[in-house]
């Protein structure tokens, strides 16, 4: 597919359209090929790049939110979900060079893959146009996301918010116990959470972060209903 189909897509004209290029090139592709260069290193300049931009327009466009906030929106959209999302929406994945085996393993759909993709266009954006040109980009890819969260956000990191709440009531600290179900390629975690002697949620889910976060979840509506404690 056509590079400029995707600078089209992206918002962004490359000077140097080979950085483009190397930040489609995924690993499995340069184990095939003599000569190429993976996009693992430009995949770590767009991770760093990201985190900064998006702390840096939380902080000045939210200025109501104190600081476990920000760092809660800055969340939703610095994951391998979010990005991956908007890989999808510009249409990265078709453009993404793969080895056969991951190619025939249907890799473009893969979240990791696609994430991983979206942060090295990010770090070849900011190697080619540097500052302005990555910020650019990231605040209107970005910056309707963390609006749309911003309602949501006391939802994010239900975890960390029980965290407060046990701190709160002098509570020892909430200990999550997990096991898991199922084959390797294909598992279901449960998730208990105990707060002192009492089991107060559980949940599951289709990886341990998202089976705790369930638990967190039904233990904070569980710990809303008790009276707090003197």
């Amino acid at each position: 597919m056509s590079l400029a189909a995707l600078e089209e897509r992206i918002g962004y004209r490359f000077t140097d359209r080979a950085l483009l290029r190397r930040a489609m090139a995924h690993r499995s592709f340069v184990a095939e090929t003599d000569g190429e260069v993976s996009n693992e290193r430009l995949e770590f300049l767009g991770d760093a790049v990201l985190g900064w931009v998006v702390a840096d327009i939380v902080f000045r466009q939210f200025t109501d939110l104190a600081e476990g906030a920000l760092t809660d929106l800055r969340k939703s959209v610095v994951n391998a979900h979010a990005l991956a999302d908007v890989a999808g929406q510009l249409g990265v994945g078709e453009h993404i060079m793969l080895g056969r085996g991951e190619d025939a393993a249907n890799g473009r759909a893969k979240v990791s893959i696609l994430s991983d993709a979206m942060e090295a266009v990010l770090g070849a954006v900011y190697l080619d146009g540097g500052y302005d040109a990555t910020f650019g980009l990231i605040e209107r890819l970005f910056l309707p996301r963390l609006e749309a969260a911003r309602p949501a956000l006391h939802q994010l990191d239900r975890k960390s918010a029980l965290q407060e709440v046990a701190a709160g009531r002098a509570l020892p600290a909430p200990v999550y116990l997990l096991r898991s179900t199922g084959p390797d390629h294909d598992k279901t975690f449960y998730a208990e959470v105990r707060v002192g002697d009492e089991v107060v949620g559980r949940g599951e889910g289709r990886s341990k972060k998202a089976a705790e976060q369930v638990a967190a979840g039904i233990a904070l509506a569980e710990l809303a209903q008790q009276a707090p404690q003197a």
